[in-house]
């Protein structure tokens, strides 16, 4: 049995048009769905007046449960590192 591989791109909520199958009225045929990977898009690095604009600069500055911002932000660094070690 051949298996035949069609792209689509979903165009209305639930729903996936096919027209121009090479299959005769009565054929049983079966039909798996399964999204396309996504490719990762390569971002580049922020300039520092990308970063200076990007409203990242300062975020933390009325948060009243964070004392010092660099401990925080190591302590999230690090937490991310472990969460990748698993």
């Amino acid at each position: 049995m051949k298996t035949l591989h069609v792209h689509k791109v979903i165009e209305k909520d639930s729903e996936i048009h096919l027209t121009n199958l090479p299959y005769k009225k009565g054929q049983q045929v079966e039909i798996t769905v399964q999204p396309e990977p996504v490719e990762k898009e390569v971002s580049r690095p922020l300039t520092a007046r990308q970063l200076l604009n990007s409203g990242l600069i300062g975020i933390w500055k009325d948060r009243t449960d964070i004392q010092d911002s660099v401990a925080y932000a190591r302590m999230l660094r690090e937490k991310a590192q472990r969460s990748r070690d698993f």
